[in-house]
């Protein structure tokens, strides 16, 4: 094993083929920063291209692609409020409110600096992994999976702690949004109104971008101001590091977490930084300035997405699994260099494997350190007059709206759903619950499906559905127990002053 990864690292240190895992660094760092783009965009641009190539230049192109576009997409999170990807959804909460403070260099060196450390974690355990992931892997079925969603749902209660009843109605509407277009294993077609735009749903791109973009571009417009409230930026990319270094607990718990939920196939992507961030808030002391601007906020959803690759990886390199539309074109580019995914993946071409795994590692290194020297720079976006910033970043939202299926429909929907968006941001209900419905409503509903149909109601005294399940239970109560004890300590304090 130890000599196969030492001719892996000298396949990937290849004068010959090291430009073409920076050129794939660099393409994923443009897809990451460009509001709208998605990993699945990034890597169909690039696949024409490895074929004919030798698998090692192949995969350092797509990999080192793959590997950051959770770093770049930070830059879009943070500066404007507006999702970069599915992945960087949650650093919305408090990187934006950072930025508004005039700490947005703070919040990217931090951000930078745990998706280098997620990224780390996520290659040692796609490298630790190999020789058990089967049994882990073949271990979830279909009620599992719906308990995983479950568990991710769970989440609209933690980020809906100041009104748990706007909270709930947000994350119901967002289940309802996601049922739109075919049933699961049934060809009916529901609330589509004969539109055939919707028979296949409303893309995630779409939702995400009108619920949280168009609110903040119409309000900086009528507002007529900048991003940051400040004149002057405050903070530096440093103090964002020395802040990561300072939360290296939850930084790696929270890489930990996004590695363990990223080999869960068609789950992870999408909801890991989610559950990272509920996890957090429900963790740590003194949580109650979660989403008003919290740097811890933004540290373990971004050590999270970034650490989730590597367990991608793993049902995707060894069982042909692929758990998003990213891993499902990185098979498409295995087939095209001659490969084929699999068990020989971990005998015969496990030189190619542990390439891929040093790939890993080097391009989140590499990016990381490229978005932290550029964060300064970038940081002053925040400074710029709406006027001249909103008209630029309306084209490129319509533009990364449009290219989810390239229907007039999606111009239509991102208005609408950003009308929507707005109108929730000035009733001050929150928009995460309904986002969080919208992306796990597909999947709860097609595991339930499954799970009733194959066994009933016996399902439910699975092992791994009622470990799940005190799992929910205790992220619920864990939260009401620490606001609790927080009070009673804050009463106390009081009394003995008094």
């Amino acid at each position: 094993m130890l000599e196969a990864a030492i001719e892996a690292l000298v396949m990937i240190l290849d004068p010959q083929r090291l430009p073409f895992m920076f050129l794939g660094i660099a393409m994923g760092l443009i897809v990451g920063i460009l509001p709208g783009l998605s990993g699945t965009v990034g890597m169909s641009i690039l696949l024409p291209f490895v074929y004919g190539m030798d698998p090692y230049t192949g995969m350092a192109l797509l990999i080192g692609m793959a590997a950051v576009l959770h770093t770049g997409d930070t830059f879009p999170s943070v500066l404007l409020g507006i999702p970069g990807s599915s992945g960087s959804q949650a650093t919305i909460m408090d990187g934006y409110p950072l930025a508004k403070s005039g700490n947005a260099a703070r919040a990217l060196g931090a951000a930078f600096f745990s998706s280098l450390v997620g990224g780390i974690i996520g290659g040692i355990t796609l490298f630790l992994a190999i020789p058990v992931a089967k049994p882990l892997v073949l271990a979830f079925g279909s009620p599992e999976l719906f308990m995983l969603a479950v568990l991710g749902l769970s989440m609209v209660g933690v980020l809906a702690a100041k009104n748990a009843r706007h909270g709930l109605l947000a994350g119901l509407l967002g289940l309802m949004l996601g049922t739109i277009g075919g049933a699961p294993a049934v060809s009916e077609y529901r609330y589509t109104f004969d539109w055939i735009y919707l028979f296949n749903g409303i893309p995630l791109a779409v939702v995400a971008l009108g619920l949280f973009a168009f609110p903040e571009m119409v309000d900086l417009l009528a507002q007529n101001r900048k991003i940051s409230s400040k004149t002057k930026l405050e903070g530096s990319w440093k103090d964002g590091i020395v802040d990561a270094i300072r939360n290296k607990w939850l930084m790696f718990r929270s890489a930990v977490t996004g590695s363990l939920i990223g080999f869960v196939p068609g789950l992870g992507g999408s909801v890991v930084d989610w559950i990272s961030y509920g996890l957090a808030k429900q963790t740590v002391k003194n949580s109650d300035s979660f989403g008003k601007g919290d740097i811890r906020g933004v540290i373990a959803p971004e050590s999270a997405n970034n650490a989730k690759e590597g367990g991608a990886l793993i049902p995707t390199l060894l069982f042909s699994i692929p758990g998003s539309g990213t891993t499902a074109i990185l098979l498409g580019g295995l087939t095209l260099m001659g490969l084929q995914a699999g068990p020989k993946m971990v005998t015969t071409d496990l030189p190619i494997t542990l390439s891929i795994i040093w790939t890993l590692v080097l391009a989140n290194i590499f990016g990381a350190i490229a978005c932290i020297l550029l964060s300064k720079p970038i940081a002053k976006f925040s400074l710029i007059s709406a006027k001249k910033l909103v008209p630029f970043l309306l084209v490129l939202l319509l533009v990364g709206a449009y290219q989810s299926t390239r229907h007039i429909g999606d111009m239509f929907l991102f208005v609408g759903i950003g009308l929507l968006g707005w109108i929730m941001k000035r009733l001050d209900w929150p928009r995460a619950p309904l986002l969080i419905g919208f992306v796990l409503a597909p999947a709860a509903e097609r595991y339930l499906w499954i799970s009733m149909s194959r066994y009933g109601f016996s399902w439910l005294t699975n092992t791994g559905v009622v470990i799940i399940g005190i799992i929910i239970i205790l992220i619920l109560s864990s939260g009401t127990i620490i606001k609790k004890l927080n009070k009673d300590k804050k009463n106390n304090e009081m009394s003995s002053i008094s």
